[in-house]
């Protein structure tokens, strides 16, 4: 099996040794391109059990507000990588971060829950240029070891942006009312945009052909056939994803079970967070000394022991806010350490199809918060679905990394491992 990278579809503007954004600019602008999906998600969760009110639907149609969210952030990533990859990283960007400001728009005068769901999809397919396109901009600009330490700080700053959002949304709600939240939206589809324009510089050559029906199936097909690449992205998916998973079924459980505020919730959301840049900053700490790869397993055991907790506890025992969000910190803890090492690692063969490998990445990535998602309101009990579905993704992760680590590697993987 042939696992030596393509190189020819793409030719990036930046090298190794003369990079034309610092790191720093790079974590920065990534950062918050990356974190506008996530945020536009957490910003509305607190607003749900209102919703269901305000409109007088169900929480099965509010909750398909997020599965449809989920939905368009995971297709549209398949055509904003490569469009990204033909047209470049920074128009691109701008054209989706338009569909999300409209969106957005539309969202905040919904007359009713059929105009808001449509609202929160085109919102997703919006914000998904900011997780695809930061991701290709730090391959197209950096590799190895400082792609993972950008990756890294990515994180970090992605963790601040879930959690201050349903803090704010709960705030936002409380004062204001639910419509203001997607005030806050319409605000932050705005600074990207300027951003995108006055910070971000271009990180490839424009190249049309890349963009073909038959490029994209070359490029898509390339990104499929690599074990390394769907195993990566596997863990990616277990770990992250979960988060995403968690997100459609913590506001019913603390809210409607529990009995928390909508202000309540938004702060004790953060524990969620600050384990989860607890685990980022120990990572960015010890990367130098042990290397990524070796963080791996680590974050995984935490992530096992996260799942076990909440399979176990919260059938054995009635939900309280520590019982419920324990196992979720400690879960989050592990994710900070495992992404930086397999996002890296995922992207590293494809130099030349960098926004279609991140687009695929985000796909699985955001696929299993919708599948998850989507389960989780299947089963009805929002206990029920945490105490399974998040386990079950959990364990997804560790089979595909433990798989993953008995391949043999590519000649740009051998940093990695």
């Amino acid at each position: 099996m042939n696992m030596r990278p393509d190189i020819s579809a793409a030719e990036p503007l930046a090298t190794v040794s003369a990079p034309i954004m610092s790191e720093r600019r790079v974590s920065l602008i990534g950062g918050l391109m990356v974190a506008i999906g996530p945020i536009s998600l957490a910003l509305f969760t607190p607003a749900m059990p209102e919703i269901v009110q305000a409109f007088g639907t169900t929480e099965a149609a509010v909750k398909m507000t997020l599965s449809l969210y989920f939905g368009g952030f995971a297709f549209a990533q398949l055509v904003c990588g490569p469009l990204s990859d033909g047209f470049g990283r920074r128009p691109i960007t701008l054209v989706f971060m338009a569909i999300y400001l409209a969106a957005s728009v539309l969202a905040l005068v919904a007359p009713n829950i059929e105009t808001l769901i449509a609202a929160r999809f085109l919102q997703g397919v919006g914000s998904a240029v900011g997780v695809s396109v930061s991701r290709a901009v730090v391959r197209d600009v950096f590799t190895s070891e400082r792609s993972t330490r950008i990756m890294n700080m990515i994180g970090i700053l992605l963790a601040l942006g879930p959690a201050i959002a349903p803090t704010l949304g709960g705030l936002t709600m409380e004062f204001f009312g639910w419509h203001a939240i997607f005030v806050v939206m319409v605000l932050l589809g705005i600074v990207v945009m300027l951003v995108t324009i006055f910070a971000l510089r271009e990180t490839v050559t424009r190249d049309l052909s890349r963009i073909r029906p038959a490029a994209l199936a070359r490029s898509y097909g390339s990104v499929l056939r690599s074990p390394y690449f769907v195993l990566c992205s596997l863990v990616i998916a277990g770990t992250s994803g979960a988060i995403y998973t968690q997100a459609t079924v913590l506001a019913f459980i603390l809210m409607d079970r529990v009995g928390l505020t909508a202000t309540q919730f938004g702060v004790g959301m953060l524990m969620q967070t600050a384990n989860f840049m607890a685990g980022a900053l120990i990572m960015r700490k010890l990367m130098p000394r042990y290397g990524a790869a070796r963080m791996v397993p680590v974050g995984l055991f935490f992530v096992a022991v996260g799942s076990i907790a909440m399979a176990i506890v919260l059938r054995a025992y009635e939900p309280t806010f520590l019982r419920v969000m324990v196992p979720v910190g400690i879960y989050a803890f592990g994710i900070a350490m495992v992404m930086p090492a397999m996002m890296t690692a995922a992207l590293a063969p494809f130099p030349g199809n960098a926004g279609a490998a991140s687009a695929m990445m985000g796909f699985f990535q955001m696929g299993a918060g919708m599948v998850g998602g989507a389960a989780s309101a299947w089963m009805g009990d929002p206990i029920n679905a945490l105490a399974t579905v998040i386990p079950l993704m959990g364990l997804t992760a560790i089979l595909s990394w433990l798989i993953w680590r008995r391949l043999p590697e590519p000649t740009l993987m051998t940093r990695l491992k």
